[in-house]
């Protein structure tokens, strides 16, 4: 598989704000949207945190036919959005949707109260176009993490609220991707020396690439 390919179809828009433009256009947790984009085909909502589902920027990428998938926190919410379908999803759970395929993969803190396991908030393992990509959400090292099975990982590295670069490191070299990515800095948490450090961290044979579009520090 083409590495420049996989970093070529990913953006990360802002802090944790993902979009992967293949045989559809997906989004994950839709934050900090600049403009009125209303293109997205499947929007990826993570868990409840005002930087992860934010309806705000949910309506400025949603079109006419959008479809969401959320864990049940953010179910009732979802559904008064509009979307054309909104999907609820739980760890360990498997949802075909416009011919894409998703598996949720649990998103949980061990040792911060943040994002208790018992929330059932998830990350997600997305298939299209023949391509695997793991978008981790706010999580620490998980033994489901470690699991996980994926072309390129899209993974937390800013700390406080989920892994810092070099747990970060940890895992992505435990699942032996071809790409990686980071998230989840330079905005509330972190910065863009824990992209450097993250990336510094990773196995020989893991190509990595920064994606972020834009930063708020």
């Amino acid at each position: 598989m083409d590495t420049e390919k996989l970093f070529d179809s990913v953006e990360v828009l802002y802090h944790s704000s993902i979009r992967i433009a293949g045989e559809r256009i997906v989004y994950a947790d839709p934050f900090g949207v600049r403009e009125e984009r209303h293109d997205a085909d499947l929007i990826l909502i993570t868990h409840d945190h005002f930087d992860h589902f934010s309806p705000e920027d949910i309506r400025k990428v949603q079109g006419p036919a959008t479809v969401i998938v959320t864990p049940a926190s953010t179910a009732k919410k979802a559904a008064e959005l509009g979307l054309a379908q909104a999907h609820v999803i739980a760890p360990g759970r498997r949802l075909d949707v416009l011919d894409l395929t998703l598996e949720a993969v649990a998103a949980y803190n061990t040792n911060k109260p943040n994002h208790p396991k018992g929330n059932g908030w998830v990350g997600y393992v997305l298939t299209m176009g023949g391509a695997r990509y793991y978008i981790a959400g706010d999580t620490d090292d998980t033994p489901e993490a470690r699991q996980v099975r994926c072309d390129l990982a899209l993974f937390p590295v800013g700390g406080t609220y989920t892994t810092d670069a070099a747990e970060a490191a940890q895992v992505v070299n435990a699942i032996r991707p071809l790409a990686a990515v980071p998230t989840h800095y330079a905005a509330i948490v972190g910065s863009a020396a824990d992209a450097r450090r993250f990336m510094e961290g990773l196995d020989e044979g893991i190509a990595c690439r920064e994606r972020m579009l834009r930063t708020g520090r």
